[in-house]
């Protein structure tokens, strides 16, 4: 068999067995019997998709990702928070003295801002309302909220009036969020609006932080996604996917693991 006649077998039998996956089918004994290969074959096939994004695995077998939902601001909180506190200590490194940031909104950046809020003088413009309430209380920490629309589940700050402030003001760094780091794709948001305003943002950064926690990064089924620029810095826990963060590396983004 030609290599590509190989691949194309590959691929046929990957298809394959998402869709036994979708049907029921579990347990690597039971994939291995449908498709017609050895259970050690299908053990790599798995392997091989959940890098891929498109299952995850459970114990003796897997099961296909469901498609993206977005979470309220108050179901993110409560998710791998061990895991931002992480990324927060980590990217607190790259805030600059006396300088002036950009915060994004969402969970993993309300963990940045709580460290923030002691960390002054430093100026914060932020689109998160919970980040702008935390860091007003900073006695040395001056902090500007962008206008514009709120998102309901993100209560981000979005459209015109969000770019058009940003398109006035220069920033030190941009820290950025993210529902998902595709290493093919770039940065990924449910709705175009939100892209953009991270895009503007970037455009008046010296430099950009995405923070990431390891189940951002990969394959998302994604509306709105971001490019990545090579030299942008993207900091992460020790869950993410090797394969992710090789790849990430490997296009020239830098790439921080955080304990």
């Amino acid at each position: 068999m030609s290599d590509a006649s190989s691949r194309r077998a590959t691929r046929a039998r990957h298809d394959a067995l998402v869709v036994l996956l979708q049907d029921g089918v579990n347990g690597v004994d039971a994939l291995a019997d449908r498709v017609g290969v050895s259970a050690s074959t299908v053990r790599r096939d798995l392997a091989r998709l959940q890098r891929e994004g498109r299952i995850a695995r459970t114990y003796g077998g897997a099961l296909v990702r469901d498609g993206f939902t977005e979470r309220s601001f108050g179901e993110s909180a409560q998710l791998n928070q061990a895991a931002k506190a992480a990324i927060a200590d980590a990217a607190l490194d790259l805030v600059p003295p006396g300088g002036t940031v950009f915060l994004d909104a969402g969970t993993t950046c309300l963990a940045l801002a709580r460290r923030l809020v002691d960390r002054g003088p430093l100026t914060v413009v932020t689109r998160g309302l919970e980040a702008a309430q935390l860091l007003v209380r900073g006695e040395q920490v001056t902090v500007t909220l962008l206008g514009g629309d709120v998102r309901p589940l993100s209560h981000g700050l979005v459209g015109p009036l969000a770019t058009l402030t940003l398109q006035r003001l220069t920033v030190d760094v941009a820290f950025l969020g993210a529902d998902a780091v595709d290493p093919e794709r770039g940065l990924g948001e449910p709705t175009a609006e939100e892209t953009y305003v991270k895009e503007v943002a970037a455009s008046r950064a010296t430099d950009v932080v995405i923070l990431a926690d390891g189940s951002k990064l990969g394959p998302a089924t994604l509306q709105a996604w971001l490019p990545l620029e090579p030299a942008w810095t993207v900091v992460t826990d020790a869950t993410a996917s090797v394969a992710a963060v090789e790849r990430l590396r490997s296009d020239g983004v830098r790439v921080a693991v955080s304990d």
